[in-house]
Formats: structure tokens, sequence, C-alpha cells
């Protein structure tokens, strides 16, 4: 399980994601909804290709989680980067402190 940090305790201190490789997604569940981020895994590339947040738990920083939780683990494995998704891709693009995560085709991705 990867726990994503919070950016405010109050409100996000108990996010848990988690990895459901079965799935090949980062999972977040609550009031019965289930925010996703879809990835693909091939060699040492992760893709991630969708994030989707329910409209019920919108506004809250759930989809920043799940991409903090994915780049996270992205890291700790030693994985490189591709931000298909838009959500992962803006999240990338303005968080240099990320860029080397990127895989060369990330990287063209979002413009570097």
């Amino acid at each position: 399980m990867t726990t994503a940090p919070s950016s405010s305790p109050s409100l996000l201190a108990s996010v848990q994601v988690q990895d459901n490789p079965a799935k090949h997604r980062f999972e977040y569940v609550s009031q019965g909804h289930h925010a996703v981020a879809v990835y693909s895994l091939e060699g040492n590339v992760i893709t991630f290709i969708h994030t989707l947040v329910p409209e019920a738990l919108q506004g809250q920083g759930i989809a920043k989680q799940l991409v903090l939780a994915g780049l996270a683990s992205a890291r700790e494995r030693g994985l490189r980067v591709v931000p298909q998704c838009p959500v992962f891709n803006g999240y990338m693009r303005a968080h240099p402190e990320t860029h080397d995560l990127l895989s060369e085709e990330g990287r063209k991705l979002i413009g570097l």
C-alpha cells in the first residue's frame, strides 16, 4: 500500500491510496466510490493512462493524491514514467522535481 503525502492534513490525512497490480491501477475508495489512476507496465516503464475521480469525490484533492502515490511508487521501484494521462501530465509539467522520473517519451509529452 502506498500512502500519498497529504498537502492538507485536515482534509487528506487519511487518504489511503493502494496499488492494485491485478487491475493495473492505483485506487482510493470512499463512500462506496472508487477513484483510480490506470496504468500499464512494460519493463521498467510505467505509463499512466487515465485518472478518474467520481463526481461525489471531486474537489477533495483525490486526483493529486493518486498522482503522488503513483509517482512515489515509480520512484521506489526505479521505474520511468510516461504521463499520457492529462492529470499526471499537468502535475509533472508543473513540478520539475518529478522530471527525473520521466522516460524519453515522457519528456517529449510534457515538452522537455
